[in-house]
């Protein structure tokens, strides 16, 4: 029994861990754009597909809300905490559902430190797909929609799981990760 309680809680600090990786690779790329370029300055990296662009957001995604400082740190607050929850009461043993938390987590944390330090989001990843000029973003950005991205496939095979069960008679029998 205290083997498999450890073990639960090596597995949630795993979790703590990727936010942790996140925030510290989202903070520090932001510092040496922000340190080493000025500001609309752009490096190409893949000439039309990919630059390195030096920008400032003060809204959310597309500059979506821009300015609305209180109302980010409200909602930034509430997600953090409901993440925390949802890690400490739903991850343990569901490695997928956790990885996809962690992702989220340090993608809030990452941003949410820009908000309160500079009142604005230091964003640099500055991509041309199918000559759309995608709006320009961070790790943190990217993050958070890996994790989405994850955690709706998790809810998918839930979903799907609970088909199974309910066609097959066997409630409470077939339990997905």
């Amino acid at each position: 029994m205290l083997k498999e309680t450890r073990e639960l809680e090596e597995t949630l600090v795993f979790y703590y861990i990727i936010a942790l990786i996140i925030i510290a690779l989202d903070q520090w790329t932001k510092w040496l754009v922000a340190t080493k370029m000025e500001l609309g300055d752009s490096i190409t990296v893949i000439e039309d597909f990919f630059y390195i662009t030096s920008h400032r957001n003060s809204g959310a995604a597309w500059g979506i809300l821009e300015g609305q400082m209180a109302f980010f740190y409200i909602i930034t607050t509430a997600v953090i905490v409901g993440i925390i929850y949802f890690i400490q009461k739903g991850a343990k043993g569901k490695l997928l559902y956790g990885v996809s938390l962690g992702l989220i987590l340090g993608g809030a944390i990452g941003n949410f430190i820009d908000r309160i330090r500079h009142q604005y989001v230091v964003d640099f990843v500055n991509t041309y797909i199918f000559n759309y000029d995608f709006p320009i973003f961070n790790i943190a950005d990217s993050s958070l929609v890996i994790g989405v991205i994850l955690l709706i496939i998790v809810m998918l095979k839930e979903e799907k799981a609970a088909k199974k069960e309910k066609e097959n008679g066997k409630k409470g029998t077939y339990h997905s990760e």
